[in-house]
C-alpha cells in the first residue's frame, strides 16, 4: 500500500513572487498617480483640471513657505553653531597657553626638589636673602593658585561651549530633515500639477496660464508696465516704496521658482522680499512672517507698496500697485505679472515703510 504523504506547502517564489510584488506595485502605483488626488482620474474637464491644479499650486505654496522658514532656521543655527566653534576655539587656545605656563611652574617646582621652606632655611647660607625669596615665592604662589582658577573656569567655559554646540547641531539637524519632508512634498504635488496640465490640449494649458501664449501675455505686460514705471505721481507711500514697486515691475515675466529670492527667479514672498531689499528694507523670508513686518491696513487704506496677503494659511503675497492690481509670483504655471488682488481671497494687508 503506498504512503499517503501531506503535500509540502510552495514557497511563494520565482514567477509567482515576481508576479505578486508586480500586482502590489501596479495597485500602489494607480492609488497614487497624483499626491493629493487619491487615483487617477482620466475623464476630468478643463474647469475640473484648473481647479485641482489650484488646490495643488495652493498646497505647494503653503509648504513652500514652511520650507522657506525652516530654511532660515537652518541657517540660524549653521551661524549660531559656527560663532559657538570659533568661541570654543579661541577659549582652548587661551587653555592651551595657561596650561603651558602651568607647566613651567611644575617643572620649576620639580628641578628645585620641592623642598620644605623650613629645610630651606636652615640649609641657606643668607637666611635674610632667603626670606625674602620666599616672600616672593608665596606671592608667585598666590598667582598660581589664580592661574589655577583660571584653567578651570576655562574649562567649564569650554564644556559649556560644547554642550550648547551639540544642542545647536541637533537643532540643525532637525531642519535639515524637515527641509527634505517639506522638498518632498512640494516636488509630489508640482508634479501631480504638471501631470494634470499635461493632459490638457496646448489651448487649454494656455488659457489657464500654463502655455507660450500665456508667456506672450506677460512679456507684453512687462513692456506695457514700464511706461512710466517711477512716474512721481504713482501714489507710493514714500520713496522706498516707489523703488520696490519699480524693482518688482523690473522682474515681470520672471518665473516662478519655488524657494527662489531673486534675481532671476522668484517665489511670491521671495519677490517682495527682493523688491524691497533693493530699496533698503529688510522683511523676513515668509509670508507669515512679512505680514507681521509692518502696520497692518485695510483694504479701503490700501496704497501702492503696500503688502497683500491672501488665503486663510497666509500663504501668498504679492505687492500693491494701486488700481486694485498688485505684482506678484503666481505659481510654476506662470511668471511675475500684473494681476487683480480680488482673483484670491485677500486675508489682509501690511504697509512696512
Amino acid at each position: 500500500m503506498a504512503a499517503h504523504r501531506k503535500p509540502r506547502p510552495r514557497s511563494v517564489s520565482g514567477n509567482t513572487a515576481r508576479t505578486a510584488v508586480g500586482l502590489a506595485l501596479a495597485g500602489a502605483a494607480t492609488a497614487t498617480v497624483f499626491e493629493g488626488t487619491g487615483h487617477a482620474e482620466p475623464n476630468l474637464t478643463p474647469a475640473q483640471v484648473k481647479a485641482k491644479v489650484d488646490r495643488l499650486y495652493r498646497e505647494a505654496e503653503a509648504t513652500t513657505e514652511k520650507y522657506n522658514g525652516a530654511k532660515e532656521e537652518a541657517r540660524n543655527a549653521e551661524r549660531r553653531l559656527n560663532t559657538l566653534r570659533d568661541e570654543a576655539a579661541r577659549k582652548q587656545e587661551a587653555l592651551n597657553e595657561a596650561r603651558d605656563a602651568l607647566g613651567s611652574v611644575a617643572a620649576a617646582q620639580y628641578r628645585r626638589g620641592g623642598f620644605d621652606p623650613a629645610y630651606q632655611l636652615m640649609l641657606s647660607s643668607d637666611p635674610d636673602r632667603y626670606l625674602d625669596g620666599a616672600a616672593f615665592a608665596e606671592r608667585a604662589g598666590d598667582r598660581q593658585a589664580s592661574a589655577v582658577t583660571r584653567v578651570r573656569n576655562q574649562l567649564r567655559e569650554i564644556e559649556q561651549l560644547r554642550g550648547a554646540a551639540r544642542v545647536q547641531i541637533t537643532s540643525l539637524r532637525a531642519r535639515q530633515a524637515e527641509l527634505a519632508r517639506y522638498k518632498k512634498t512640494i516636488d509630489g504635488k508640482l508634479d501631480a500639477a504638471r501631470r494634470l496640465l499635461d493632459s490638457l490640449a496646448p489651448a487649454e494649458r494656455a488659457r489657464f496660464g500654463a502655455g507660450p501664449a500665456s508667456a506672450d501675455r506677460a512679456s507684453r505686460a512687462a513692456d506695457d508696465g514700464r511706461d512710466g514705471l517711477t512716474a512721481p505721481d504713482s501714489g507710493a507711500t514714500n520713496s522706498r516704496a516707489a523703488a520696490a514697486i519699480a524693482y518688482a515691475y523690473s522682474k515681470l515675466g520672471s518665473p516662478y521658482v519655488w524657494g527662489a529670492t531673486g534675481p532671476d527667479a522668484f517665489d511670491c514672498s521671495g519677490l517682495v522680499q527682493a523688491a524691497y531689499r533693493s530699496a533698503g528694507v529688510s522683511l523676513p523670508r515668509t509670508t507669515y512672517a512679512q505680514i507681521d513686518a509692518g502696520r497692518r491696513v485695510s483694504r479701503s487704506e490700501l496704497r501702492p507698496g503696500d503688502l497683500v496677503f491672501f488665503y486663510s494659511g497666509i500663504s501668498h503675497v504679492g505687492l500693491y500697485i494701486g488700481n486694485g492690481r498688485m505684482i506678484h509670483a503666481p505659481n510654476p504655471s506662470a511668471p511675475v505679472r500684473i494681476a487683480p488682488i480680488d482673483e484670491m481671497p485677500l486675508s489682509g494687508a501690511t504697509r512696512v515703510v
